[in-house]
């Protein structure tokens, strides 16, 4: 069974950073593409950031293109998601995303496993 479990949430101000880790286990995350989702209150969890299997590409939502990085450590089985220039709008729980279906395309929004998620507060 694959377990993600994310961390680095927290409450920072407008204008700060943040480094969100995802910490795959039971899989082989070399198999895995990796996303990371957000969801505000009231509103529907949506895509933020992907990344292939070795890291080579990645993808993004046009509101965090420039501010957030995605990148992973395939020795050490996560995912991160660097956030600068943070927003009140990017006040969300974050989400990890784990996917194995090799026909599906970075930018695909279909993932198969999901961790529990972690509060990001951006004050104004």
């Amino acid at each position: 069974q694959v377990q993600l479990v994310e961390s680095g949430g927290g409450l920072v101000q407008a204008g700060g950073s943040l480094r969100l880790s995802c910490a795959a286990s039971g899989g082989t995350f070399t198999m895995f593409r990796m996303g990371w989702f957000r969801q505000a209150p009231g509103k529907e969890r949506e895509f933020v950031a992907a990344v292939t299997r070795n890291g080579g590409s990645t993808y993004y939502v046009d509101s965090v293109k420039g501010r957030f990085t995605i990148s992973r450590d395939n020795a050490k089985n996560t995912v991160y998601l660097q956030m600068s220039s943070l927003k009140p709008e990017d006040t969300a729980v974050y989400y990890c995303a784990a996917d194995r279906n090799p026909l599906r395309v970075l930018s695909s929004t279909a993932y198969e496993y999901w961790g529990q998620g972690t509060q990001v507060t951006v004050s104004s």
